[in-house]
């Protein structure tokens, strides 16, 4: 079982949910993106989403495309991300997902990708544009070295995409909440609930829900139907005010997950 799986499973036991934070490598600078980390950790984070700067990135919002934006300004790619991880590992052992579009594995090269990233620390990776139809080779790389592939559903997945991607998924099934890009607002209704009770007809595996959460209401709301919560551009969007007001609105996001 990996880190990913592990965490949940002892939070699972103990009743409680996970709270996955997201954050853009290299915005500010990579430097920063390591101390972030252990903000995260010290206020709360079960799991850590460590986003990879790409030029194109059609699941974000504005928020999260001028994050890459910077990042990428500096700079930083896939491989200095990898090595990031490794410099993380040194001190931490929380979970940590790698979120990139599939054009920087593909010239990474998949096999490479999951052995350089399993290697360095990284527990798995969401590649929100690789559906799992065309990610056979890269979940055939990533089971041999016990790295999670975590795929998206949503609310317009059918019964058949849904087992789908319940198979495929190693770790957790991503539930995006909405038909839009990271940052939009959440609207909390009663097919959220339903969407995951459905999921979790196809399949025994951990159900984390992100794209539009940034309140700690919302968050509450959601950790009644899912396993983890996942909030990303509403911290992205902190990560470069005070360190205070950021420790005081994670630690809010906390509170409200039980």
């Amino acid at each position: 079982m990996t880190r990913i799986g592990k965490t949940l499973k002892v939070l699972h036991d103990d009743l409680r949910k996970a709270f996955i934070p997201y954050i853009m490598a290299g915005d500010p600078d990579l430097r920063r993106t390591a101390e972030l980390v252990d903000v995260l950790e010290d206020c709360g984070a079960d799991i850590v989403e460590l986003g990879v700067p790409f030029s194109d990135p059609l699941a974000d919002g504005p928020t999260i495309q001028k994050a890459a934006q910077r990042a990428l300004q500096n700079g930083v790619t896939l491989s200095s991300v990898i090595e990031l991880v490794a410099k993380i590992r040194e001190k931490t052992q929380i979970p940590i997902i790698l979120m990139t579009y599939y054009n920087p594995v593909f010239k990474y090269g998949e096999e490479r990708f999951v052995s350089d990233a399993s290697s360095a620390g990284a527990d798995g990776v969401i590649v929100p544009d690789l559906p799992p139809d065309e990610a056979g080779g890269l979940i055939r790389h990533a089971r041999k070295a016990h790295f999670d592939t975590i795929f998206l559903l949503a609310p317009t997945s059918t019964d058949n995409r849904i087992r789908k991607v319940a198979k495929a998924s190693a770790g957790f099934v991503y539930y995006v909440s909405m038909t839009g890009i990271t940052g939009s607002k959440l609207s909390m209704d009663l097919s959220i609930e339903s969407h995951i009770r459905k999921i979790r007809e196809a399949s025994e595996k951990p159900v984390a829900v992100g794209f539009g959460v940034s309140t700690p209401e919302e968050a509450a709301a959601v950790a009644r139907f899912a396993d983890g919560v996942i909030v990303g551009s509403a911290i992205v969007k902190r990560v470069g005010g005070s360190e205070s007001d950021l420790r005081k609105y994670l630690l809010s996001l906390r509170k409200a997950i039980p």
